[in-house]
């Protein structure tokens, strides 16, 4: 278990914030270590709770590393503190995204995966919020760079979200298109998202439009599957 933070300059290079991210829980392999993921939590939850989920789960070949957000104001709870990836407002193309949030917990989740053994495969999922997240690390891996321009370090391998949604979409066609190196990423990037039809905290037509988005954009070896419930 392990606390870290992160500081990083905003856009405009005018100021910083700081994000103290939160406790990090890790599910070792009970069997030969083939692959690490990096599983995130939703709004409001911790690492905790996945990592006794993971741990019970029948994949004795896999590291599990259950990391925690920070806490800080969420525009969408009304500026209520809480444990969050990055802010966000109304779900929405329209909504601005958060960069420096978006690049400062994709960073924190690289720095883990860095440090792997090189012949273990490495890859991302998340639930909800968490799957934002993973999804945003999947376009920052394609891109070469975060946000901000800063390289993007890992190689992954795969990518999961279930019941997620995909930030910082507007623009995301034309930045992998204009790159051959960026599309080739893309197109072989495996892809699993998974959405409830009656999902009403982030509803399945958001969902459903995200991996369309990311289609439309190059991650053509990309998975959605749908399910009846939440």
């Amino acid at each position: 278990m392990s606390y870290s933070h992160y500081t990083m300059a905003s856009g405009s290079r005018t100021g910083r914030r700081t994000f103290e991210f939160g406790r990090t829980y890790v599910v070792r392999p009970k069997g030969k270590h083939q692959a690490t993921i990096v599983w995130l939590h939703g709004l409001g939850d911790n690492g905790s709770s996945w990592s006794q989920l993971l741990e019970s789960l029948p994949l004795p070949n896999i590291k599990w590393i259950c990391p925690t957000a920070p806490t800080r104001p969420v525009a969408l709870l009304g500026g209520f503190p809480c444990t969050a990836w990055f802010d966000t407002g109304e779900l929405s193309e329209e909504s601005p995204d958060d960069w420096e949030g978006l690049d400062a917990s994709a960073a924190h989740i690289a720095n883990f995966l860095s440090t792997e053994p090189s012949d273990v495969k490495v890859g991302i999922g998340g639930f909800s919020m968490g799957a934002a997240m993973a999804l945003y690390s999947a376009t920052a891996c394609a891109l070469g760079r975060y946000g901000n321009g800063i390289p993007y370090p890992i190689n992954l391998r795969a990518v999961v979200g279930l019941s997620g949604w995909l930030p910082g979409s507007r623009g995301l066609k034309n930045k992998i298109q204009v790159s051959n190196e960026a599309a080739r990423r893309a197109a072989s990037l495996p892809i699993l998202l998974s959405h409830g039809t009656c999902d009403d905290v982030v509803p399945y037509k958001i969902g459903e439009k995200s991996a369309h988005s990311l289609n439309i954009a190059g991650f053509w070896n990309l998975t959605f599957k749908n399910y009846e419930g939440p």
